[in-house]
């Protein structure tokens, strides 16, 4: 990163006796703006994520079907708001069934998004059919 801004600052000084030092500060600025642009940017968008992560997690409920960090599979039988827990029903009714306790955050993947949306899908549907009927 040094030798870039030696770089920077000695072009401007070689090509017309000292005269374009300003237009190497003015590259360095633009290359600092750039830089805060980018760091809001990334910000926001780790801010959206963790806002669209937290409402997933809201959103669980029984008979949500989950996906756990670990890759175990099943459906949610019970949520516990206190210690940000749930229980997770796994296995088949020929091979047993399995009830895990896991945290909320161990949640990779879940329908519990889906199925709240659904309902929206829905009566935009429902919404465009009264339209044409009309």
């Amino acid at each position: 990163m040094f030798n870039l801004f030696n770089l920077l600052t000695e072009s401007g000084d070689t090509t017309n006796g000292g005269g374009n030092a300003t237009g190497s500060w003015i590259m360095v600025a633009i290359l600092l703006v750039l830089l805060v642009a980018f760091m809001i940017y990334s910000n926001h968008a780790q801010k959206k994520r963790q806002k669209e992560t937290q409402e997933t997690l809201n959103a669980l409920q029984p008979g949500n079907k989950v996906k756990t960090i670990g890759g175990i599979c099943g459906i949610v039988v019970e949520v516990c708001e206190e210690d940000n827990t749930f229980v997770l029903e796994t296995g088949t009714e020929k091979s047993g069934k399995s009830y895990i306790k896991f945290d909320k955050q161990a949640v990779y993947q879940t329908d519990a998004v889906a199925k709240k949306e659904e309902p929206k899908t829905e009566e935009k549907v429902e919404e465009k059919a009264e339209e044409k009927a009309e």
